[in-house]
């Protein structure tokens, strides 16, 4: 029984080594993929094998590259942030995620007439959902706390408490 179990554990370590392997060189390239854009040449039209893409309005496909990489390369790392957090907050992300997902529809749209002016507006039913979501939920666990059994002197020490090594200290801030 006790062997199942270290086997066990050990084989959730390797799944998380794994996926945190992964994630983490998911972030180390991002400096690379934002500099892909580099690539792209300062033509109106780019050919390559896969597809042809004509930049219209902005009369040069290079710059609509770079507009692109500085709004899906924080999206990019929003999504990992969201999809790896374990707070009750992590709602509160969708805000932004949401945003860059607009600016880069807007930023292929054919009219540039209006580019990252009405986002607001969009956004407001988005808002208008997680925002209140999340303040009930933060309103839910601070009853919970109140709620407990806990002396003051408990709740005092828990909340002063001071992690003593380098990785607690880390751990506090996220």
């Amino acid at each position: 029984m006790k062997r199942n179990l270290s086997l066990y554990h050990l084989q959730v370590k390797r799944k998380s080594l794994i996926k945190g392997s992964v994630i983490a060189t998911l972030i180390a390239i991002t400096p690379f993929l934002f500099n892909l854009y580099e690539s792209v040449p300062n033509t109106q039209v780019w050919n390559t094998f896969l597809f042809t893409y004509d930049s219209k309005h902005w009369s040069n496909a290079n710059i609509v590259m770079w507009i692109f990489a500085t709004k899906a390369i924080p999206l990019f790392l929003l999504l990992i942030w969201f999809f790896t957090n374990k707070h009750w907050w992590y709602h509160a992300l969708l805000v932004p995620i949401i945003m860059y997902l607009y600016q880069i529809m807007v930023l292929f749209n054919d009219d540039q007439k209006y580019f990252d002016e009405f986002q607001l507006i969009y956004m407001m039913p988005v808002m208008a959902v997680i925002i209140p979501s999340i303040y009930l939920i933060r309103a839910k666990m601070f009853d919970e706390i109140i709620d407990m059994d806990k002396s003051i002197e408990d709740l005092e020490f828990e909340l002063t408490s001071k992690p003593k090594t380098f990785w607690g200290k880390i751990k506090n801030y996220f």
